[in-house]
């Protein structure tokens, strides 16, 4: 699994380096679009809930897991936003990320931002719930018509 996740990261910085030819100003709009957005909390969220997870391995310290992550969330956004940049441009434009941010600096657009970690880890859970309704259900049918 260690090296499973060494391999993982390093893949991800190989990546980062490929997109790195990506229009600055848009890069930087959707950047600041992340920010006021919430979606920078919610990145960080999964990069801590990542951590978290690759520190079952007693081997290594507490202290270079925490440098690890440190590390990685000082540099993660810059990097999702260079890889997410040319998805971004196919289907919005600078001034669509612009009128977006100014959504998110309205009263209603900063109470979103700040509510939507909390509502999509809720959602999740919610989601999960859902699912093994939906899979109880198709078993259920399945059953009922002999399989």
């Amino acid at each position: 699994m260690k090296k499973t996740l060494l391999t993982a990261f390093i893949l991800l910085t190989c990546v980062a380096g490929a997109f790195s030819q990506v229009d600055a100003k848009y890069k930087a709009t959707l950047k600041k679009m992340f920010e006021v957005s919430g979606s920078k909390e919610s990145f960080e969220m999964v990069v801590v809930q990542m951590t978290t997870m690759m520190k079952q391995d007693k081997q290594i310290p507490d202290e270079i897991w925490a440098e690890l992550e440190k590390e990685i969330l000082s540099t993660s956004l810059d990097q999702l936003a260079e890889m997410l940049t040319p998805v971004y441009q196919k289907h919005l434009t600078e001034a669509d990320l612009n009128e977006i941010i100014k959504f998110y600096q309205t009263p209603v657009g900063t109470k979103f931002a700040s509510k939507n970690p909390v509502i999509m880890q809720e959602s999740m859970q919610v989601g999960q719930q859902w699912g093994m309704q939906i899979g109880q259900q198709v078993a259920e049918k399945l059953r009922a018509k002999g399989y």
